[in-house]
């Protein structure tokens, strides 16, 4: 089968974008297309000049006889901010507002649209970092780490406050809760990692960070390193933070129970390490 050049863009833009941070040998699509490599570069370079202009991405050539080009996420600055703000007027709802300071974002969590958004917004971030895992714990953070995942193309692992006939073999850590200071507990699977790798952890709500460092904690059980932190929304809080460094989308500024209101920020994603 003889593609046209028209054919060829559009399935080259399908598996690079599903294929993220994927080195693809030009090979790969010459064969496919029975197409010579001087064309397939063309066809490559409308392509990157599509991405970089639209904010889908970018398109990074490694020269070479190994090498070949790999799609990378990466959003401008004011689609994050529009997100940001997308998300602050849809979570300022005061019906949103839970006993103890916390917010209903079920419904949030459960939009695949939103969701895939505020992951390729983290992986922007960690883009030019070397991730091999993205954890979080069950069972809210999991819409969040998959989206990442999604965007960064590496696996996920869940920790879970119990065993699990299913896990197998586990590793148990206790842990001091950020908030409420109570003792608890954290397992994961022996084979969820393996020795060396570094971990992106995440979360959907971060007050002090307890949930984070027990992650952290967890991490040199299995001789892994920290390699981020990405939370979806942040707490003001007037205790120090347990976590130093991470970056948020949306800071919960102030809420009073009694008024039934929800004051936001943007969180530290730009501030903090971000784009």
């Amino acid at each position: 089968m003889k593609w046209k050049r028209s054919e060829r863009l559009v399935d080259m833009t399908h598996y690079l974008l599903d294929h993220p941070h994927k080195l693809i040998p030009l090979t790969y699509f010459s064969d496919l297309y029975e197409s010579a490599k001087s064309s397939i570069s063309e066809d490559l370079g409308i392509v990157k000049e599509t991405f970089e202009e639209k904010g889908i991405g970018l398109l990074m050539t490694v020269p070479g006889a190994a090498g070949g080009v790999k799609y990378v996420p990466k959003l401008h600055k004011e689609e994050i901010k529009a997100i940001m703000a997308e998300l602050m007027e849809e979570l300022s709802h005061s019906d949103r507002l839970l006993p103890g300071g916390y917010l209903y974002m079920t419904d949030v969590l459960g939009n695949p649209n939103m969701m895939n958004r505020v992951g390729k917004v983290f992986a922007s971030a960690f883009a030019d970092e070397k991730i091999d895992v993205i954890m979080t714990v069950a069972t809210k953070g999991i819409p969040i780490a998959h989206a990442i995942a999604r965007h960064l193309n590496v696996p996920v692992v869940i920790v879970r406050r119990d065993s699990k006939v299913t896990e197998g073999s586990t590793v148990s850590i206790n842990y001091v809760s950020g908030s409420s200071r109570r003792i608890q507990t954290m397992v994961l699977s022996k084979r969820s990692m393996k020795s060396g790798q570094r971990v992106l952890i995440t979360d959907d709500f971060m007050k002090v960070g307890g949930t984070m460092n027990g992650m952290k904690n967890l991490l040199e059980e299995f001789d892994c390193t920290l390699a981020g932190v990405a939370v979806l929304v942040e707490a003001e809080h007037s205790d120090e933070r347990l976590v130093e460094k991470y970056l948020s989308l949306v800071k919960l500024h102030e809420v009073s129970e009694k008024e039934r209101t929800i004051a936001l920020e943007e969180g530290n994603y730009f501030t903090n390490g971000g784009i």
